[in-house]
């Protein structure tokens, strides 16, 4: 069996019926956070319900409309990303992903899903790969952001779970918008340091009643990154930790509400393995009740590492807000 490593002591590979008991143990201790999402959870619940399930997605793998695969971490299976619809004819396919808490905080599902939609439109030619998911699970549409999916529109009360009709939101990738990163593709590179900084200045969004997903910082970051702010000519430092905790309390505690921040300008050069990116921003918002813009620069550094391109530092010098009634 083919397995592809997706980070350190992590590898995905096909999740074939023949692993149904370790698929069912797997299910088990993930079906608190799993089960509220896809339904498949639901119904495997024995051996011969979860050898269905892995069956059924074995059985459309070889008709060639979907597929499942697992996702192993130090040679636990801790998750998974699936095509849950494959039309080649159409050239549209879906795909999902689910994870248990040990495999939470590795970046593994990006990877994964990187890896799957990479194929779709570089080996089988599709034109569109769509992720479709409940428009109140928060993780999910972070992790479509972070792949960086657009938000195509809702579906409301589009699927009946539990007695409940739910909305349905779609997001999608089209082939000319994904960044295929060959080795020398200067262009695919430049494509996936626009999609981190994307990354990074949507997750402070809060507008229109938008949760902000500033763990989606940390999918950009190598875990040792740093960002500073160069506020008065007096460096602040900030580990990930350090940095997104107190941003997460005033996004979610009232104090900024319909905030956004915007890149308006960006200049990067690239090295190797190594990238340089210097930028100009804008931000506004409402700030304990008062709106304010303002705006800024940022130099961000950027390294190749075996997961992918990644920020490693990044500093900004705001230029003082204006704040009005």
């Amino acid at each position: 069996m083919f397995t592809l490593p997706i980070g350190e002591h992590a590898r995905l590979g096909p999740l074939e019926p023949w692993r149904a008991p370790e698929f069912l143990a797997h299910i088990d201790r993930a079906r608190e956070t799993v089960d509220p999402w896809i339904p498949w959870a639901t119904f495997s619940t024995d051996l011969p319900s979860a050898t269905a399930t892995l069956q059924r997605y074995a059985d459309r793998l070889a008709a060639d409309n979907g597929g499942i695969f697992g996702i192993w971490l130090h040679g636990t299976l801790v998750g998974g990303v699936m095509f849950t619809r494959f039309d080649s004819t159409s050239g549209v396919s879906e795909i999902g992903c689910w994870l248990e808490k040990a495999g939470e905080g590795h970046g593994l599902v990006n990877r994964a899903c990187r890896i799957l939609i990479d194929w779709a439109f570089t080996e089988r030619g599709m034109s569109r790969v769509e992720w479709w998911v409940a428009a109140h699970n928060a993780r999910s549409i972070g992790a479509a952001r972070r792949l960086g999916m657009t938000r195509d529109g809702v579906l409301r009360r589009h699927s009946p779970y539990r007695g409940v009709r739910h909305d349905i939101e779609v997001w999608s990738v089209l082939s000319e918008e994904w960044p295929t990163a060959g080795e020398g593709n200067a262009s695919g590179v430049q494509a996936e340091l626009d999609r981190l900084m994307g990354v990074f200045v949507g997750a402070f969004t809060n507008t229109g009643g938008r949760r902000p997903d500033l763990d989606a910082i940390r999918d950009v970051f190598i875990p040792q990154g740093r960002i500073i702010a160069n506020i008065g000519g007096e460096p602040v430092i900030y580990d990930l930790d350090a940095f997104i905790e107190p941003r997460r309390r005033m996004l979610t505690d009232g104090t900024l509400t319909e905030f956004s921040e915007r890149e308006v300008a960006a200049r990067t050069e690239i090295f190797g393995s190594i990238a340089h990116r210097f930028s100009e921003y804008h931000k506004s918002g409402y700030r304990d009740g008062r709106w304010f813009e303002g705006s800024g620069h940022k130099t961000t550094q950027y390294l190749l590492t075996p997961a992918g391109w990644r920020m490693s530092s990044l500093a900004w010098d705001d230029v003082p807000a204006a704040v009005t009634g």
